[in-house]
């Protein structure tokens, strides 16, 4: 079971705390717009996204694979299991000519409560040149495993500094 931190930051007005987020997750639209930059060319500019909202992270947003670039995209081996939404299937990301691998993930055949997610990917923050919610560029959520994007809106503290796991 997740502790608090001794300290959550209360939010502010128009902010939302990560600690107030549910456990198990939760999933819901969101028609901000999301755009993620590699290699300088935009690859997803979308304002059809789910976010997945969770006890101590970020936000995270998954769009549609329809809202990607053609071949930015690049399945790899790797796999990791997320006791809410399943198997994750992970991607490198290519695009002017950089790339980042395993960037971007997807759940090819997510649980019942996440099958929204079903051909849905959502990417690193800190492993693209940039991404942005309407307007404001996204800050990676900390740590190297979770993909939370954090933007002025949002307060923490968040998983995945040292010292979180049992969060």
């Amino acid at each position: 079971m997740s502790q608090r931190p001794a300290e959550p930051i209360a939010p502010g007005p128009g902010q939302e705390s990560v600690w107030d987020y549910p456990r198990p997750p939760r999933l819901e639209p969101s028609a901000r717009r999301v755009r993620v930059v590699l290699g300088g060319e935009t690859i997803v500019d979308t304002t059809r996204a789910w976010r997945v909202l969770e006890t101590s992270h970020p936000p995270v947003y998954y769009v549609a694979k329809s809202d990607i670039s053609p071949k930015a995209l690049v399945r790899t081996n790797r796999r990791s299991f997320c006791e809410y939404k399943g198997t994750a299937s992970y991607y490198t990301v290519r695009a002017g000519g950089q790339t980042a691998p395993d960037a971007a993930w997807t759940y090819l055949d997510p649980t019942p409560a996440f099958a929204a997610l079903a051909d849905h990917v959502a990417f690193y923050p800190g492993r693209m040149d940039a991404c942005f919610l309407d307007d404001e560029p996204v800050r990676a959520q900390p740590g190297d495993f979770y993909g939370g994007w954090i933007t002025d809106e949002v307060v923490g503290p968040f998983k995945g500094d040292p010292g979180t796991m049992g969060w």
